[in-house]
């Protein structure tokens, strides 16, 4: 089993449940970490063989620029479309930031998890 990992991708969009979010927007950063069998890729040095982290990007930058209230849901929609998208993947762990939160606080960032595996 291999790891590839796709950190600190930036984003701005306008996920939240408050009004004034989906109008001004905030920053966001996305870390991505899938598990695959890589052993195949190692040999061959074919881009077909293993997980294109160019593809990862591309899932997270259209799933973050549809609206959701909760970060947990737009998470989800990432998880599952590397899951439909990208056979070789294994198990998946996406987590979402969001960047100086309007919670009323100095607040760095809020984070949110979720992990999956490949249902057989």
């Amino acid at each position: 089993m291999g790891i590839i990992r796709v950190n600190d991708i930036r984003l701005f969009t306008n996920h939240g449940c408050l009004d004034e979010e989906g109008k001004i927007g905030s920053e966001y950063r996305v870390d991505v970490e899938v598990k695959a069998d890589l052993r195949k890729s190692a040999q061959t040095d074919a881009l077909i063989d293993t997980v294109d982290y160019v593809h990862l990007n591309k899932i997270v930058k259209e799933e973050m620029a549809i609206r959701s209230k909760l970060l947990e849901h737009v998470a989800q929609r990432i998880l599952d479309r590397i899951f439909r998208e990208i056979q070789l993947v294994d198990e998946a762990e996406v987590s979402v930031a969001k960047i100086n939160p309007p919670i009323g606080g100095n607040v760095a960032e809020v984070v949110i998890v979720l992990s999956d595996t490949r249902k057989k």
